[in-house]
């Protein structure tokens, strides 16, 4: 498992250093004006749609579905059971897609209401949301055939699809002269590379003999069992989801660069949860439900707990980074052509909010398959909405007195609230295990980030004027502190195992068979 796990990781890792260079192109094309607001929200609508009835439902509930039918009934009634799924979801898909196309407007002022006090950006996000829209369709399918794949133990090509999204929008920004504005032309980025996403994922499923076929829809036992689950799945990643879509509603009331200080923020907030957070329960779903297929619970159980101890390990750093040097992160970033130090300053200002609720983010995933491995979705939906509601209720309390910030706050206290609910409802029912090895690389990660929040408080300030001798001084100086961060943390964290006995590689050894 730990093989596949550093192997989407790595390819995730590329996906979001090309997002990297994707938004730092972004940023210095768009800059944080009308236009980059109005892109935001194009942009956002597919994802949040993709977000709910895409990776955040429909993956939960698909593999451990495909896994249970591949494991009892065989390769070829999980061929036809992939089919049927298949062939129900284009059909919705291509129902939404016109829906939105005829409704855009309505669509953009219910979730931006904001912009209706500035018809031109109203309007260019009107024109941005038709040109991005049907990327939805379009990833929607490539979520279902990654999903088969991985079941079937094949973890590269789904996880390099996204690396397309960022390459084909770099390269029409490239050629933005092309385009009545830049939005537009990353826009069209965004749907073009949806079409190649769909297409090299057909490819590796025919190569894999997975391909799903049109068939005529039938509402089989296996079909029938998976829309149930579908139902709370859907209702509890709407959840997270509605929590997304309050930040766009709301953030659309804020002055012109509010949306666009969230995205920045969110960008770089983002690379350790894609990196780490997804990469781990991407691995582990499949890895839980095929072990508690075959009986084995102990193995379950083993190999959450060191997926959970290595994704602590490698999102703790940038946990310390985030909150104690959000500015250094968001100048030498981004701080170049259109964007400015004031467009810096308050995306700095949003990191460090978000920061905050960094580690339950990446953690959710794995503490979630306790339940989706066992075919249980209504829990994660409870304990979704009972954090989402406490998100809510903050926001609307925070949003006036505190703006961009106080949304990502909020966003943060309910990661937390999310966490600690299914972590105590797993662990009540003994579907999640935290053993000593985990409770002692935590207290090892402690240690560390100690010694690196000490560095970042004491060394920093005069890193700085140091990097003021060479041009681009943002940049010298965060390449300089980020190899001092990276150092220091594994060297500390390396001497901090060694005390408390715990090996590295002890994370990745061979979950104990049944028998033993």
């Amino acid at each position: 498992m730990y093989k596949h796990l550093l192997s989407v990781g790595g390819l995730t890792l590329v996906s979001r250093g090309t997002g990297f260079v994707r938004d730092v192109v972004l940023g210095a094309v768009l800059g944080a004006g009308a236009i980059a607001d109005a892109f935001v929200v194009a942009f956002r609508l597919p994802n949040h749609f993709r977000a709910i009835f895409g990776e955040g439902a429909f993956n939960s509930v698909y593999v451990p579905s495909y896994s249970r039918v591949l494991g009892t009934e065989g390769t070829e009634r999980a061929k036809s059971f992939a089919s049927q799924i298949f062939t129900i979801l284009l059909l919705s898909q291509i129902v939404l897609l016109a829906l939105a196309l005829a409704f855009t407007p309505e669509l953009v002022r219910l979730l931006a209401p904001g912009f209706e006090a500035d018809p031109d950006k109203m309007a260019h996000a009107v024109g941005m949301t038709r040109i991005t829209f049907p990327y939805l369709l379009c990833v929607t399918l490539v979520t279902l055939q990654s999903g088969t794949l991985n079941a079937n133990g094949r973890f590269t090509a789904a996880a390099f699809a996204p690396v397309l999204l960022n390459v084909v929008m770099v390269a029409f920004l490239g050629v933005a002269f092309l385009f009545p504005d830049a939005g537009v032309a990353a826009s069209v980025g965004v749907t073009v590379s949806g079409v190649l996403q769909l297409g090299m994922m057909v490819v590796a499923a025919r190569r894999g003999g997975l391909m799903e076929r049109l068939v005529r829809p039938r509402l089989t036992d296996d079909v029938r069992r998976f829309f149930r689950a579908l139902g709370p799945a859907v209702i509890g990643s709407a959840g997270v989801q509605i929590a997304i879509f309050a930040d766009t509603i709301i953030s659309s009331l804020l002055p012109t660069g509010g949306p666009s200080s969230i995205y920045y923020a969110e960008r770089i907030y983002q690379l350790p949860i894609g990196v780490i957070g997804i990469a781990a329960g991407t691995v582990l779903l499949p890895e839980m439900s095929r072990r508690l297929a075959k009986n084995d619970a102990e193995g379950a159980l083993h190999a959450q707990s060191r997926t959970m101890a290595l994704t602590l390990v490698l999102s703790a750093p940038f946990f310390v980074v985030f909150v104690l040097m959000p500015r250094e992160i968001m100048e030498g970033v981004f701080q170049r052509g259109n964007f400015s130090a004031e467009a810096a300053a308050a995306s700095a200002a949003v990191l460090a909010a978000y920061g905050a609720g960094l580690l339950p983010v990446v953690l959710i995933r794995s503490a979630v398959a306790s339940f989706q491995a066992r075919g249980d979705t209504t829990t994660p939906m409870i304990a979704s909405l009972s954090a989402v509601a406490f998100n809510l209720g903050l926001k609307i309390l925070l949003y006036k007195p505190f703006g961009a910030v106080g949304l990502a706050s909020a966003t943060a206290v309910g990661a937390w609230i999310n966490l600690i609910i299914l972590v105590t409802l797993a662990s009540r029912r003994g579907t999640m295990r935290l053993d000593a090895t985990l409770a002692r690389t935590a207290v090892a990660v402690d240690i560390a980030c100690l010694l690196l929040g000490a560095f970042i408080l004491l060394a920093v300030p005069t890193i700085e004027p140091f990097a003021q001798r060479f041009p681009m001084p943002g940049v010298v100086a965060l390449a300089l502190i980020g190899l001092a961060v990276a150092l220091l943390y594994g060297g500390g964290l390396l001497v901090a195992l060694w005390i408390m006995r715990v090996r590295l590689p002890g994370l990745a050894r061979k979950a104990p068979s049944p028998a033993a």
